[in-house]
């Protein structure tokens, strides 16, 4: 905050409080699928730009008519965004009352093409998985999914960890 990257923030001041703050941080997920469901992505974006995809995406549902707190009709209730500015990590959080095909399209390749557009990475913390293995150009060089084949390869010529996993 004292570098003006935080606009307005909360430092905890002892474990106690240390602890409040990441319940209330974990129980952002819990609840953003109280409603319905949630479409996630865990993306990582220069620290600069890092809510801004948060407000890109939240205009874009609005622009396709998916968005509504209100109107039941419409399957996304908010957009939201959480994460850790000390690696430049955002969980873009969709959440929606039911799961649809339309909100899905206006998605993706949307959010990995924002993403590639700053020169950020379309897999963050958790990893790459089964879901994201289409869209892995985005952010990743031919050669550099060559690299990573191969050093898993190295390390795991079984594939017993985290096996059935693209890398």
């Amino acid at each position: 905050m004292g570098e003006e990257i935080v606009s307005d923030g909360v430092d905890a001041e002892n474990e106690t409080q240390a602890q409040n703050l990441w319940q209330c941080r974990e129980g952002i997920s819990e609840a953003s699928q109280h409603f319905g469901g949630v479409y996630k992505y865990d993306l990582s974006i220069p620290l600069p730009e890092l809510y801004s995809l948060v407000d890109a995406c939240r205009e874009r549902m609005n622009e396709a008519g998916l968005l509504s707190a209100d109107d039941e009709s419409k399957p996304v209730l908010d957009v939201l965004g959480y994460g850790h500015m000390g690696d430049s990590n955002l969980h873009l959080n969709v959440s929606v009352r039911r799961y649809d095909k339309e909100v899905e399209k206006a998605l993706e390749p949307w959010v990995y093409e924002w993403v590639s557009k700053r020169s950020g990475s379309i897999s963050a913390e958790h990893g790459l998985g089964l879901a994201k293995k289409e869209f892995i150009g985005y952010s990743r060089s031919e050669t550099m999914v060559r690299l990573m084949k191969q050093i898993k390869q190295l390390y795991d010529p079984n594939g017993i960890m985290n096996p059935y996993k693209y890398i």
